[in-house]
């Protein structure tokens, strides 16, 4: 990243275009996809001003964003201050290993101690090993493992 100049701020209105573009390449990622209407709610809700709704952040390196997170504040019975999930966490391909995903995270870590959230979590997939070498090394693995209501 010589030489480049990356930049980590908030979405905009103006980047509905390119943060619709990252964010389809992060759900082909996971192999899923979803429909126009929960794109366009998400996005609003991004933007929104609700402290317990979702925020989201941009990586722009030289001009050009390459990825984002999303993240949300919320309560936990365990703890009196809000916790922060990481929901989403995304950069192209060719940006990997060049800073963006740290940057991102680091820029949700800072936004969670300025909001009084000192906790942050996320999950992975255990084979998505390129991501996880970078999480093993800024965040500590916890032993829970995910369960979900079947769809049906």
């Amino acid at each position: 990243m010589a030489g480049q100049t990356l930049i980590v701020r908030p979405i905009t209105h103006s980047d509905r275009a390119e943060w619709a573009r990252l964010w389809d390449l992060y759900l082909d990622f996971y192999k899923t996809s979803t429909t126009d209407a929960v794109r366009d709610v998400y996005f609003a809700r991004l933007l929104g001003d609700d402290p317990q709704d979702y925020n989201g952040l941009l990586a722009v390196l030289d001009g050009k964003p390459v990825g984002l997170v999303h993240y949300l504040f919320h309560r936990h019975g365990w703890k009196l201050e809000n916790v922060c999930y990481l929901q989403d966490l995304y950069a192209l391909p060719e940006s990997r290993g060049t800073g963006v995903g740290r940057a991102l995270i680091e820029a949700v870590y800072a936004r969670a101690d300025a909001a009084g959230a000192p906790s942050v979590y996320w999950m992975t997939q255990e084979d998505n090993t390129t991501a996880r070498r970078l999480y093993d090394r800024i965040a500590q693995k916890t032993d829970f493992i995910k369960y979900q209501r079947p769809a049906g």
